[in-house]
């Protein structure tokens, strides 16, 4: 088994389990990733980029399974592995921001989906010619699927201040 270090942590709004925006794509919620001192090396040239993709640990997931009901779909459980739920036997999250700024190893974002204190794994850029596909099919994820996750992402933020946005 391989066992992973976090690079950094994360900062937003969010500390309660089940607050944060479902998917990053529908948040503006902005928050930071504070990355420790012996990775920042590592961010050498990342703001030419404008979006991250971040890989984190839900380490407040409080079970592991592989079927599971999605959090939109109230219909039947689905295999773990074909939706994006946090109890996963390998807890590990995705989400894509916009970078906004780097300063002395902490990097601010938009479209921040996790909660305070979540360890971050890895960061990867996000280049629209690798990591997009247009053409991709959804399986059970319909528009109306879609649209309940933009508009529960959406609320998740506009009950906050400004300030509370802006971590």
């Amino acid at each position: 088994m391989t066992d992973f270090k976090p690079i950094g942590t994360a900062h937003s709004p969010f500390s309660t389990p089940g607050a944060p925006p479902f998917q990053s794509a529908f948040s503006q919620v902005e928050g930071t990733i504070e990355i420790f001192p012996e990775y920042r090396e590592g961010l050498m040239s990342i703001e030419g980029f404008s979006h991250l993709i971040i890989l984190s640990c839900f380490d407040r997931a409080t079970q592991r399974a592989l079927t599971e009901q999605a959090l939109i779909d109230d219909v039947a459980p689905h295999g773990i592995f074909a939706c994006r739920h946090f109890n996963r036997p390998n807890p590990i999250g995705i989400s894509y921001v916009e970078l906004m700024k780097v300063t002395d190893g902490v990097l601010q974002v938009r479209g921040l989906d996790l909660l305070e204190g979540t360890p971050v794994l890895d960061i990867k850029p996000y280049i629209p010619a690798f990591d997009s596909f247009p053409d991709a099919v959804t399986g059970w994820v319909t528009p109306r699927h879609i649209e309940q996750i933009r508009e529960t992402s959406t609320r998740a933020g506009q009950g906050m201040s400004k300030d509370q946005q802006h971590v």
